[in-house]
């Protein structure tokens, strides 16, 4: 609380706590883009010097003397400014991945950033929620991920499914064929049983047959030995004798042959048993080895499939990339060769204003680079080598016989006496001979300029290379 002056004038802000939404657009270490929702929560620090910040630096537009309500749109527009740089900086020494798994270090580095640099405004982050990443315009890495999670579990149900059926339809023929082989277990012994009690009714009935017979034998003997007694007494007992020899054999041969048709119909029947088992375990193994192999081609088949598909993706994002940064590369490359280019026109052209017009920088650029030298250089390669023949001759200079040197006919007579010399060098050089008279009247011009005056001419020195006359004066002996 204060008083307030009638010269002074007074502001009120709040210290209120304000939320905002921002959803920034970044990018990653792998370059690759996305979306990032957060929610601040940010106000001012219910401190002395951040309160003193903060009306200093951070509040509205000056009001009228009493309460005024200032906006916080340029507030906020800061903070948004300062939370978008903080975060870019973070995310772009950051992959997605780490983003993804490590959310808490991500909002804690974003908070810690961006409140270092609100302290300058007497500012305070309150709270930041940072919510799902989401894909950018263009974009599709989210719900690629998103796509691949889901299939994935889709693939390991359907496996998981499939090993279930396995185990059932196997556990079922298990059960099944035990429950066969116990059936087939109990119906050999009934068999066997049953053959047993067939075999002791025989046995019983054949004793009974036996006694009947004994009883009926009997009874005979009794009726013949009393009607024949005396007579048939030695043959009736031999009868019985050899009846009770057959009787005797046939009950042996009878249980031999029973005993061997028990042991053998036993014996077949336990071979038949244990050959049914040994098919039937071996049916069951092959079935689930087969069975096996067909999950394990099917595993493998699924994890190729994967592999290839992930495989491809993988290329063709590095493609992408690659083509991505190759393209801006080359058209950053461009840009700065055209900004180096226009860059230069436009030195050149200073210059050109400086040097006098385009002749001037012209002459400059060629000074600069040497190009004078290089002429120079490629000139005197051009006739290195050559052998040129050069031929030196002396003609006579009338110029110091006339009186002030205004002789009309010395032009004409120098003229006459440099032919000689020339067409002969002409001829040793070429070949090519003059015509006679032509030669001729050189000559005698050059006997007629000859006179008196011989000796008052100075004598002048001409050298002939390649076809180029070349004079120097030079002192007469008689000077």
């Amino acid at each position: 609380k204060a008083w307030i002056l009638p010269w002074q004038k007074c502001n009120k802000i709040t210290i209120s706590p304000f939320d905002f939404e921002i959803t920034l657009q970044a990018m990653t270490i792998e370059k690759l883009n996305f979306s990032l929702p957060a929610v601040f929560t940010i106000g001012p620090d219910d401190t002395l010097e951040s309160l003193s910040k903060y009306a200093k630096i951070l509040t509205g537009s000056p009001g009228s003397h009493g309460a005024t309500s200032p906006g916080r749109d340029h507030v906020q527009q800061i903070v948004k400014g300062i939370i978008e740089g903080e975060t870019r900086v973070i995310v772009s020494g950051m992959t997605m991945e780490e983003i993804f798994k490590e959310r808490q270090v991500f909002k804690t580095a974003v908070i810690k950033n961006v409140q270092s640099e609100l302290n300058q405004f007497g500012l305070r982050i309150y709270n930041a929620n940072v919510k799902e990443l989401q894909d950018s315009n263009g974009s599709e890495y989210f719900k690629s991920l998103s796509r691949k999670a889901h299939e994935g579990a889709s693939n390991q149900a359907k496996v998981d499914v499939a090993n279930a059926k396995m185990l059932g339809n196997i556990g079922e023929a298990e059960k099944i064929g035990r429950t066969r082989q116990e059936v087939s277990k109990i119906d050999a012994q009934t068999a066997v049983l049953e053959t047993q009690r067939k075999s002791e009714k025989a046995q019983a009935d054949a004793q009974l047959a036996t006694t009947q017979i004994k009883l009926d034998m009997g009874i005979n003997l009794a009726r013949i030995q009393a009607e024949r007694q005396a007579d048939a007494r030695d043959s009736e007992l031999q009868r019985d004798v050899e009846l009770q020899r057959a009787q005797t054999e046939l009950e042996r041969r009878r249980a031999t042959d029973l005993v061997h048709a028990k042991i053998e119909r036993e014996s077949a029947q336990q071979k038949a048993d244990a050959k049914y088992y040994a098919e039937s375990k071996n049916a069951d193994g092959l079935l689930y080895k087969q069975q096996q192999d067909a999950d394990a081609r099917y595993n493998a088949t699924v994890r190729d499939t994967d592999a290839y598909v992930y495989r491809q993706q993988q290329e063709a994002r590095a493609s992408y990339f690659r083509a991505t940064q190759q393209a801006e590369a080359a058209f950053i490359a461009k840009q700065k060769e055209a900004a180096g280019m226009m860059e230069m026109a436009k030195a050149y052209e200073h210059m050109a204003s400086v040097l006098g017009g385009p002749q001037g920088l012209l002459q400059y650029m060629m000074l600069q680079d040497n190009t004078y030298e290089k002429l120079a250089l490629a000139n005197a390669k051009a006739i290195n080598g050559l052998q040129p023949k050069i031929t030196v001759w002396n003609t006579g200079d009338n110029a110091s016989s006339s009186a002030g040197g205004n002789d009309a006919a010395a032009p004409i007579r120098n003229i006459l006496q440099s032919l000689p010399p020339l067409l002969s060098t002409i001829n040793d050089q070429t070949g090519i001979a003059p015509p006679s008279w032509l030669a001729n009247m050189g000559a005698q011009g050059a006997q007629e300029g000859r006179g008196d005056d011989q000796a008052l001419v100075k004598p002048k020195k001409g050298i002939l290379v390649n076809g180029d006359v070349r004079r120097k004066e030079v002192a007469s002996p008689s000077a």
